[in-house]
């Protein structure tokens, strides 16, 4: 896709930038127009991406009419589903128009299966179950059964679905007990993986290291699902032996093996960050730069090479989903400028971001303003909602 300039009010809106939001906020009527145009198109780079919340934030403080938006439901199931993100959320702030025209679309609309599904995961209850009625009535003319539980079995409908035969738990065992299942020659490749799942509850094990190379797929091209994960707990103490690793002929246990060292790299790994990130931004690559970002934010100010190409994917990059790795590499490696950095992620689209701008915002009025604005928001996410609590109850949330 082409996005619009990143530092006009249409390309911040598109990127999710927090600046976007403050600027539309001056200028409603000009910016009404892009924000229905977030909603009516799928700005994000990567379906990790977060729009929903922003923009129902932008319709709301912008005091927007929602019929667009209503109507959209009408469309083809990806916009009807965008429009229906932004609805739910409305309705949580208190909106009747947003909760009846959603309810209007179980009632009649083309797409009411995913719609109503989408209801019962959001909303309360109280909002949704009188549809059942209506949901038992319509579902005998659909093609196929929902997938998914509910609604439908609250509703008494059947649903499309394999019968679940729970594995055995093995929590039960103790760690030596599982250490001896991955190193047994006629242990199952499921129970392996079954072994390495009750692994990855407890604290890492050392003793899991020389195992490594044995847990593959009967088709020795794989690791065991599982097994990336196992490792990457281990930190840096894999690090020795994935010197190793990397050099194998297999290829999975190289690439293991060149994960981990990428993930703990030693001081000659710097130069060559530096330039790939240069790289990455010579070739517009917005999928990846935020390891790299990672990777260099271990560096500290010896990174300081960077900063000036982390400060452009921060403000250019489309794939908000990475916006946080360079705000937190950028912090890692060079603080300066970046109270208003941190003011600006109050108002940003991803979740994370926000929680950065909570913790590290200096506090002024502006700030407290916003972040009590985040604290008290039906639509906000939990975990944001607690953070501008603590921020705000905190010595350090109280005015510089």
């Amino acid at each position: 896709m082409s996005y619009a300039l990143h530092d006009s009010v249409e390309g911040l809106l598109q990127r999710g930038r927090g600046w976007g939001a403050v600027r539309a906020l001056r200028d409603p009527q000009g910016s009404a127009v892009f924000v229905y145009d977030g909603i009516r198109r799928d700005w994000r780079w990567d379906r990790s991406d977060e729009r929903s919340l922003y923009l129902a934030r932008m319709v709301r403080d912008l005091e927007l009419s929602l019929t667009p938006i209503v109507d959209q439901l009408a469309g083809d199931e990806e916009a009807c589903l965008r429009a229906c993100g932004v609805l739910e959320l409305l309705a949580l702030a208190g909106s009747g128009d947003a909760r009846e025209g959603l309810r209007a679309h179980v009632h009649g609309g083309e797409h009411w299966v995913r719609v109503l599904e989408s209801l019962s995961a959001r909303w309360p209850p109280e909002w949704w179950e009188d549809l059942g009625d209506v949901a038992r009535a319509r579902i005998g003319t659909e093609a196929e059964l929902p997938l998914s539980a509910e609604p439908w079995t609250r509703f008494g409908i059947e649903v499309q679905s394999s019968p679940f035969v729970p594995r055995p738990s093995l929590n039960g065992l103790s760690t030596t007990e599982l250490l001896a299942l991955l190193a047994g020659a006629r242990t199952e490749g499921n129970t392996k993986v079954d072994a390495l799942r009750a692994l990855n509850a407890r604290e890492p094990v050392e003793e899991l290291i020389p195992l490594v190379p044995l847990l593959d797929m009967s088709n020795g091209r794989r690791p065991l699902a599982l097994l990336g994960r196992a490792v990457a707990r281990l930190g840096a103490l894999a690090v020795p032996a994935a010197r190793g690793w990397a050099q194998e002929d297999r290829p999975w246990l190289a690439l293991l093996g060149a994960d981990v060292l990428a993930e703990h790299p030693g001081p000659e790994a710097l130069p060559g960050l530096v330039d790939g990130l240069a790289e990455q931004w010579t070739a517009r690559a917005w999928c990846g730069p935020d390891r790299t970002a990672r990777r260099l934010a271990l560096f500290g100010p010896d990174a300081a090479r960077a900063v000036p190409c982390l400060r452009r994917f921060w403000l250019h990059t489309p794939h908000s989903y990475e916006r946080t790795a360079y705000l937190e590499a950028l912090a890692a490696i060079d603080r300066d400028g970046l109270e208003h950095v941190y003011a600006e992620s109050l108002w940003d689209c991803e979740e994370t971001t926000r929680l950065l701008g909570i913790t590290s915002a200096p506090m002024n009025p502006e700030t407290v303003d916003r972040i009590a604005v985040l604290r008290d928001d039906p639509m906000e996410t939990a975990e944001v909602r607690a953070a501008a609590r603590t921020r705000l109850a905190s010595p350090s949330g109280r005015l510089s």
